[in-house]
């Protein structure tokens, strides 16, 4: 079955905890804390693998938790680092958060990466605590957490050239004959259910993937038909080889057909109003008045288009079409598929590090933010000296000043995240 487009969540590991810890040895009585530090945890990485043509893998598992890193041992020793965890994808896959809708990374060259979480970092311990004036510190940070986050996958296929047209017209006959794929062919509509993709070289050395994308009706891009799951596959080329049936042999007008299908694609995404198109006049054998063709080229040339008579059955002028897609393909630049404004960006702004904000909910005072969301959770809130140095970190922060100002009184309730305390100045 193909898939081309998946959802799953991500969730890297959180990092190991830093120890408490203290020397015991024969010969030295005071000696002091020596805590290892907690390890960092795993990251969720996606990697482009070759042999991967679709989503399917994703269809399921939609979860995947990278493993958390080791807590810090006694004397000083460290704890071990989780492994990363590699998710692989197929080329052509784009990333996107799905909280944002911002693209996350377009995974188009081989074995292409990306960090879709980031890991927790590890927290210190107590050996990092210890001052002239505390010199048995009894507790440790916390690890961070590790970054959670759902994001989909969509499979746009890398093909250089994409085959468009009405469903019947012709164009996996045309991929079979200039190609080694094998579709499957048929004299009833629909009969390509998926992309299928060959590899063309018309002109020695000089070859190109092309992309047979199931037929197209009108309303594809509103869901009409198959064309709106598979019209995603032609974002990518570069080149369109426009098929329609000018024999005419199923009632329809070549040319209405044409206008038709452009106006789905260009519907679709406006972008590929302005992608090189050559069209191909198909199933010439089965033509028995001339006029048409010349009509319909005259209509086309008219309008820019280049026209091509070929017969992908009896292999009439295919020669001629893929040697000037060939020419095409050394002059057309690669547009960029996803603006740069698309792109998730995730800063970490230093000057805004310690950004508090306040809010009053019915009579309890709210402090959030980054800042005190960190320090509250590597506090560790059963010990003394723990919560005294998250006191103190607020007091120089400036919290409980600004408490002030906003008119709190003792007695009254603070929450921090999940955290409620009352205020005593």
């Amino acid at each position: 079955m193909f898939v081309d487009i998946a959802k799953i969540i991500v969730k890297a590991g959180d990092g190991g905890n830093g120890r408490v810890s203290f020397r015991r040895e024969k010969y030295a009585p005071n000696g002091g804390p020596d805590g290892g530090d907690g390890a960092r945890g795993g990251s969720v990485i996606a990697v482009v693998d070759d042999g991967m043509r679709t989503l399917m893998d994703f269809r399921y598992k939609t979860k995947y938790v990278a493993e958390p890193g080791e807590d810090g041992g006694k004397k000083r020793m460290s704890g071990k680092a989780a492994e990363d965890l590699i998710i692989k994808v197929p080329q052509g896959t784009i990333i996107r958060d799905l909280q944002t809708g911002k693209v996350l990374a377009d995974l188009k060259d081989s074995g292409q990466k990306v960090v879709l979480a980031s890991a927790g970092r590890g927290g210190r311990g107590n050996q990092h605590f210890a001052t002239p004036t505390r010199q048995a510190p009894t507790f440790a940070e916390k690890g961070t957490a590790g970054v959670e986050r759902t994001v989909t996958l969509e499979l746009k296929m890398l093909a250089d050239v994409g085959l468009l047209g009405y469903p019947n017209v012709g164009k996996s006959t045309f991929l079979a004959a200039t190609t080694e794929a094998r579709p499957k062919i048929a004299n009833y509509h629909f009969t390509t259910l998926q992309p299928n993709l060959g590899v063309v070289e018309a002109v020695k050395g000089k070859s190109f993937v092309i992309a047979d994308i199931p037929g197209l009706i009108e309303g594809a891009k509103d869901g009409v038909g198959l064309g709106l799951d598979f019209l995603r596959h032609v974002e990518r080329t570069r080149v369109l080889i426009h098929v329609v049936d000018i024999s005419g042999i199923e009632g329809r007008d070549p040319y209405d057909d044409f206008c038709k299908i452009n106006a789905e694609v260009f519907g679709y995404n406006q972008k590929l109003a302005n992608r090189t198109q050559v069209v191909a006049a198909n199933k010439m054998d089965l033509l028995f008045d001339k006029e048409i063709y010349l009509n319909f080229e005259k209509k086309l040339k008219e309008e820019g288009y280049e026209v091509y008579p070929i017969s992908a059955a009896t292999g009439e002028g295919i020669n001629q079409l893929l040697a000037r897609v060939t020419e095409l393909l050394d002059t057309v630049e690669i547009e960029a598929l996803i603006d740069e404004s698309d792109y998730f960006v995730e800063t970490i702004d230093k000057s805004s590090d310690r950004d508090i904000k306040y809010f009053m909910d019915d009579d309890v005072y709210c402090v959030e933010g980054d800042y005190v969301d960190r320090l509250l959770y590597s506090t560790n809130l059963e010990d003394i000296e723990s919560l005294r140095r998250f006191q103190n970190a607020l007091k120089m922060s400036g919290v409980f000043e600004h408490l002030r100002s906003m008119g709190i009184e003792d007695g009254d309730t603070v929450r921090i995240f999940d955290l409620e305390f009352e205020f005593y100045d």
